[in-house]
């Protein structure tokens, strides 16, 4: 009986890293900007255009920043990955609308981004 059930847990625990690991589809609205930006200087969005470019010029992450105050750093799906500011950089200081795989890991979340357009 104590087999089966730790069986049980085993698989239970197995399929729920699985089914995180896959990721979720999901649409995001937020502001791109510099990931220095987002975390030390608590914006709501980019101080300007030329900031969040100049930041990510000089190698800083874009990250999508959410209206609940949510951070998104956009993430390559495939191996070995590849950084995403060049497909970010004519969105940076705008606020997009962008769709992929959300994923999230002790706190952190990501999307593969998939679609990215200028938000309405």
């Amino acid at each position: 009986m104590l087999k089966t059930i730790t069986l049980i847990l085993v698989i239970s625990g197995v399929s729920a890293v699985a089914l995180h690991a896959a990721g979720t589809q999901a649409t995001l609205t937020g502001w791109v900007l510099d990931s220095a930006c987002a975390y030390t200087k608590g914006l709501s969005k980019p101080i300007s255009e030329q900031c969040a470019v100049a930041c990510a010029k000089k190698g800083s992450p874009l990250v999508i920043l959410t209206d609940d105050g949510s951070i998104y750093l956009p993430i390559a799906e495939q191996m070995p990955a590849v950084g995403q500011n060049e497909r970010l950089l004519p969105f940076a200081g705008k606020r997009v609308s962008a769709s992929g795989k959300v994923f999230e890991r002790s706190g952190s979340k990501a999307i593969v981004l998939e679609k990215v357009a200028a938000a309405q």
